[in-house]
């Protein structure tokens, strides 16, 4: 393989910037020549194309986003927007592409694969619902945004006795609300793979109110069936809340946006670097990702099919610690 290209798609990640650098370096130290595909699989069909140095990716690791961009492309959907996207790639000499991305970005990815193109992925969404990967590059920051929030919405929950409801990103998995409701110490979690009842959750809030707690925190994941102002305006309508004041938060995209921790710079370098090792290895059509802690390869037309569930320790374990 003489020329490999690299495109990171969907909602940025802290974390792909460091994915990016690692996937460029380990590719130039086996004399690969490597390329950038900015915008993403938009990119991809305009042939937005640029050869990248090792200067080219230097002082990103620290840096939120991603240095190549990302676009929405309803042309890849078709099947003539991903020949054009093939011939494209072709026509630059490029033999191999590495998809940095979430759910869509790896099934663009299993498409081009089942296509005969040499594809390799590389886990990356704060959603961590990803199949093949335990966790996905931009969890970790994301969770620390997300717990930095709801430690200084309890401040002044406290100071005003008021029930805040913090909702926190995660599509229709709701990891982030899961991990950092248990971090923050919240006294209750809406999910959307566990129903809740309006009137239930009234209920366990005026307990904490009765038991004489200055403040009470519910974090709600956005893809529940009722998000954080739908359940201030149910309370509302239903007359089902009397003691706290309540609120709702939305912490939205400043999630996304964050300067990488630790730890996502680390995954990012040891999963970038990896897929780029795997598909000059001819180890092609695969997720990298981690599982139990190892470093791991699935199909992707496994990963794509697959379903992640929530760690089942930690949903019981919001159930015992909310007292």
């Amino acid at each position: 393989m003489k020329n490999l290209a690299v495109l990171t798609s969907g909602g940025d990640a802290p974390g792909m910037n460091a994915a990016i650098r690692a996937a460029v370096r380990t590719g130039l130290s086996h004399g690969v020549s490597m390329w950038g595909v900015y915008q993403g699989y938009s990119g991809l069909i305009e042939g937005n194309f640029k050869r990248l140095g090792a200067r080219d990716v230097g002082s990103i690791i620290q840096r939120g986003g991603t240095v190549l961009g990302s676009a929405r492309c309803a042309e890849f959907h078709t099947e003539e927007g991903r020949e054009l996207a093939l011939r494209r790639l072709r026509g630059a000499g490029i033999e191999g592409l590495i998809v940095i991305g979430g759910n869509g970005s790896q099934t663009g990815a299993e498409a081009l694969h089942s296509m005969g193109f040499p594809v390799v992925g590389v886990a990356s969404t704060i959603d961590n619902d990803l199949y093949g990967s335990d966790i996905t590059i931009g969890v970790d920051t994301a969770l620390n945004v997300a717990l930095n929030a709801i430690d200084n919405l309890k401040v002044t929950a406290s100071s005003h006795s008021r029930a805040l409801l913090v909702e926190v990103m995660g599509r229709k998995c709701g990891y982030l609300a899961l991990m950092s409701g248990i971090a923050g110490g919240a006294e209750a979690i809406v999910l959307p793979e566990v129903e809740t009842a309006p009137e239930q959750l009234a209920e366990r809030i005026q307990n904490v109110y009765e038991r004489g707690k200055p403040h009470a925190i519910v974090v709600v994941a956005e893809g529940a069936t009722y998000n954080a102002e739908g359940l201030c305006q149910y309370f509302r309508e239903h007359n089902l809340l009397s003691g706290y004041e309540f609120r709702s938060t939305v912490l939205g995209y400043v999630q996304r946006g964050a300067a990488p921790t630790c730890a996502d710079r680390l995954l990012g370098t040891r999963l970038g670097s990896a897929a780029a090792e795997q598909i000059i290895a001819g180890n092609q059509g695969v997720l990298v990702g981690i599982t139990q802690g190892e470093l791991s390869t699935t199909p992707l037309d496994v990963v794509v099919k697959g379903k992640k569930p929530l760690p089942a320790w930690f949903l019981k374990a919001a159930e015992m610690l909310a007292r």
